[in-house]
């Protein structure tokens, strides 16, 4: 379920301090964006942020929390997604912090998949054209 608009107004409000924050609803749930990265999403006005091997120690108390995940073919699939402890939306300036550290995370991912990504080499249109068989005559 995705985040109700008065979720995402106060979700704004809070990460405001990130940068340019943007939400745009994916698999049934809310992406958070800070100038074009995604860092968090939202399910059910549940935040979960952005966690890799860099920044788990930083957020060791939502390790308690199962991570976001969803059902595919019978199989839970567990993603790098974190729960947010709700206590932090009492702490404005640590959940900030949090939320940098999940921002630095998913700037991580995204190199990553920038590096590894394969090249796409754009196809001429000759190259795309087949060479036509003569036809009997």
């Amino acid at each position: 379920m995705v985040a109700s608009d008065t979720f995402a107004d106060f979700l704004r409000e809070q990460l405001g301090p990130l940068g340019r924050l943007t939400m745009r609803r994916m698999f049934g749930k809310t992406g958070v964006f800070c100038d074009g990265v995604m860092f968090a999403m939202v399910t059910e006005n549940t935040v979960y942020f952005r966690v890799d091997e860099q920044n788990q120690a930083t957020f060791a108390e939502a390790a308690a929390f199962p991570p976001l995940n969803y059902e595919k073919k019978g199989c839970t699939i567990d993603l790098s997604f974190w729960r947010v402890p709700e206590r932090l939306f009492d702490e404005p300036d640590e959940l900030i912090t949090w939320a940098r550290a999940a921002l630095a995370a998913a700037r991580r991912v995204a190199t990553k998949r920038q590096r590894t990504a394969p090249s796409r080499k754009s196809k001429t249109r000759k190259s795309k054209m087949r060479k036509s068989k003569p036809r009997p005559g």
